[in-house]
């Protein structure tokens, strides 16, 4: 019983067998005859670095973090090998006896192609080379070192030290030493740690923009070149950055530029007439030829008397015996200029080279091709700007040698594109109107020059503006304090304003009537600005002025406060005009439809002719309920035309308006020129209503709407 009991089991063990063989699947057949495929290493990184297995190592700061991604070949994952793999790190290093020293780090298991990391510890020994490689094991089967040829070692060294501050010296701009160099004057600020492994300096004057200048070697200085463009004290502020990333502390070096230096040349050309030399607050004279007539007219709002009139002719030049400024290194020259003509080449000063021109500042007139001025260096040529005929502007060519840049300036804007300008030196005369060609001297200036000048330095920002500025001349203010017979004053006793039916002075309450104090005084609104202000009733009241209050063919301001209540506020109502002899020059007025305080010039005298319009979206009564200061400046020199709320402007309140065109009309407060003859009368109240020659600029017009007129520098 028992041995059948036995054989029976033997045969189901045997049955058993085979039914678990007959189920074994297809890829473990396969796994059963093919090798596991080892693991790979790859993208060896010591912290944010690619493995440095080169000469030299890198450096860090502090004891990195070491990462590798580990990948296993696909066929092992299709043959059921496991798809979790570990990595086996590894550093080492020598003692200063020369004793090695090795430390192996593992990782946890995870799937594969993933990033492994480690953190070195702490104790690691600092300026010291240590290596490290890795490998990876997917469990069954570990992968090369990644030190294995064609692999390397990688390498690091932890500095735990910063470096020494760095010492800073200017041979033109000393420390601590008063009224040096001079504004526009480079100099050299050497940077210099004496640590040995600094590889940047870093550096920032006055708390501007941050910069970075590299040492020709580790540990070596390094210097810059900087130019102060005011004489305000300077502070050049540097720390010095080592190879693994420490900072240094901070060196302040304080220095104290003079104020800029006059024109080493200077042609007032304001000598009187008959003269025949120019005479020179810098360099030498210059001789006048036969077609020079001193005594001409000057740009308005400039600080000079006269300027010299070139009839264009052989004779129609001025000149020196030897240059104006030594043209080889950084330098500017500049003039006023009225050109007579528009329509052909023309040069206002160049200078000699033994064989042709070093340098010139002319008007372009290209056939094919709109006029403008131009500036010339050699090979170099900007352009830029639009000379008219009859128009002044203020002109300056500048060559800085230290960025290799030609620049063109006209009336204060950099026009045209900077070109690259080689120095070009020249010992031959300097010439005023014409320029030296190969077959003599061409070219010749006809119109006016005035205020010749060249530097042997950069004109900086702020001198480039002032140089070209015109002061504008107060024409009219008034305040609409009170009336007589009629009129309301002006300010300093120019002409009145004439009050016509539903035009009035609306004046404050009396100090004397206190209504918080005496309940019989009645309450009374306070004007819009100062003791009253003029109120109009909208169905024909106006006030007007006999003659016009600026030339609109030049530059002008007008400031005027404004308000309409915001239930009147139902059509188009105008505050200003000045009507040439078929339509307003311009109109500033309200209009409801755009939200917005407009103001509208025609490009020519003519009915229906287009129209520049810009904008200021804001509320009638003024974002405050009491009133807007709106301010017209049209700029001649720069053709633009901008239209200011409370002292500020935008982009949609700019546009671009070339040849303004003078109307002849009287000046109207209140209403506009119609088809059907006066209209848009406006109901509402108007104050401090200034009028200037001249272009105001944005600080000066903040200045404006107040009883005192502002300060206007410059």
């Amino acid at each position: 019983m028992s041995e059948r009991r036995g054989k029976r089991a033997l045969l189901l063990g045997s049955c058993l067998a085979a039914v678990v063989a007959g189920t074994v699947t297809p890829g473990a057949a396969y796994a059963a005859e093919q090798a596991n495929l080892p693991p790979a290493v790859q993208d060896l990184r010591t912290e944010f670095e690619d493995c440095a297995a080169g000469d030299e190592p890198a450096y860090v700061e502090s004891p990195p973090v070491l990462t590798a991604r580990l990948t296993d070949p696909a066929e092992d994952d299709r043959i059921g090998y496991p798809e979790r793999v570990t990595a086996e790190f590894e550093i080492w290093w020598s003692d200063p006896d020369g004793t090695e020293q090795r430390r192996s780090f593992t990782t946890q298991p995870t799937y594969v192609d993933r990033i492994h990391r480690i953190t070195v510890p702490s104790d690691i020994p600092s300026d010291t080379v240590i290596s490290w490689h890795v490998r990876a094991n997917d469990g069954t089967a570990n992968s090369p070192w990644s030190s294995e040829a064609p692999g390397a070692a990688c390498r690091f060294v932890h500095d735990d030290e910063s470096p020494a501050a760095p010492v800073v010296s200017s041979p033109e701009y000393p420390e601590e030493t008063r009224w040096v160099g001079g504004v526009g004057i480079y100099g050299s600020f050497t940077m210099d740690s004496p640590s040995a492994d600094v590889v940047e300096y870093r550096y920032t004057f006055l708390g501007g923009p941050q910069r970075t200048v590299r040492p020709a070697e580790p540990g070596g200085p390094a210097t810059i070149r900087f130019v102060p463009l005011s004489n305000a004290p300077q502070r050049l502020s540097v720390q010095a950055l080592d190879r693994s990333g420490r900072m240094s502390g901070r060196t302040d070096y304080t220095f104290y530029p003079k104020e800029a230096s006059a024109p080493v040349s200077r042609w007032k050309l304001d000598d009187e007439a008959g003269s025949t030399t120019a005479a020179a607050e810098g360099g030498e004279p210059a001789r006048a030829g036969g077609g020079v007539t001193f005594g001409g007219p000057v740009p308005p709002g400039v600080p000079l008397t006269s300027a010299a009139t070139l009839d264009g002719s052989r004779h129609g030049f001025l000149t020196t015996d030897a240059p104006a400024v030594d043209s080889g290194r950084t330098f500017a020259v500049g003039a006023w200029v009225r050109p007579a003509e528009d329509d052909r080449p023309m040069t206002v000063l160049s200078q000699d080279t033994a064989s042709g021109t070093a340098y010139a500042l002319a008007l372009e007139a290209p056939r094919d091709a709109t006029a403008s001025w131009s500036f010339t260096l050699g090979d170099a040529k900007v352009t830029g700007g639009a000379p008219e005929a009859g128009e002044w502007a203020y002109l300056l060519g500048v060559h800085d040698t230290e960025t290799g840049h030609a620049q063109l300036f006209v009336n204060g804007h950099e026009v045209g594109t900077k070109a690259e300008a080689a120095p070009v030196r020249a010992d031959g005369a300097f010439q005023i109107g014409r320029i030296r060609g190969e077959n003599g001297y061409r070219q010749r200036w006809h119109g006016d020059i005035g205020d010749v000048r060249a530097y042997d330095r950069l004109v900086v920002p702020q001198e480039v503006t002032e140089l070209a500025h015109r002061k504008p001349n107060l024409l009219g203010h008034w305040s609409f304090g009170t009336a007589d017979d009629g009129t309301t004053p002006e300010n300093k006793g120019g002409s009145p304003l004439r009050l016509s039916a539903g035009a009035s002075i609306y004046r404050g309450p009396d100090d004397s009537c206190i209504p918080d104090l005496d309940p019989d005084c009645p309450w009374k609104p306070y004007p819009l600005v100062g003791e009253g202000h003029l109120t109009l009733d909208g169905e024909g009241g106006h006030a007007v002025l006999d003659t016009p209050v600026v030339d609109t063919g030049d530059s002008f301001t007008l400031g005027v406060v404004a308000k309409i209540e915001e239930a009147e506020a139902t059509r188009p109502m105008t505050v200003l005009s000045q009507a040439g002899e078929h339509t307003d020059a311009f109109k500033l007025r309200y209009d409801p439809s755009a939200f917005a305080w407009q103001l509208v010039m025609p490009e020519r005298d003519e009915a229906g002719a287009p129209e520049k319009v810009v904008s200021q979206v804001t509320r009638p009564d003024g974002s405050s309920g009491y009133g807007t200061q709106l301010t017209v400046v049209y700029d001649d020199a720069t053709d633009t035309v901008k239209l200011y709320a409370d002292g500020y402007t935008n982009t949609g309140a700019t546009a671009r308006l070339r040849d303004g065109w003078t109307s002849t009309g009287p000046l109207q407060v209140g209403r506009a020129r119609t088809a059907d003859g006066w209209g848009e009368y406006l109901k509402g109240d108007v104050d401090e209503l200034q009028a200037y020659a001249g272009a105001l600029r944005d600080h000066d017009v903040i200045g404006l709407g107040h009883e005192t007129d502002p300060c206007l520098c410059g």
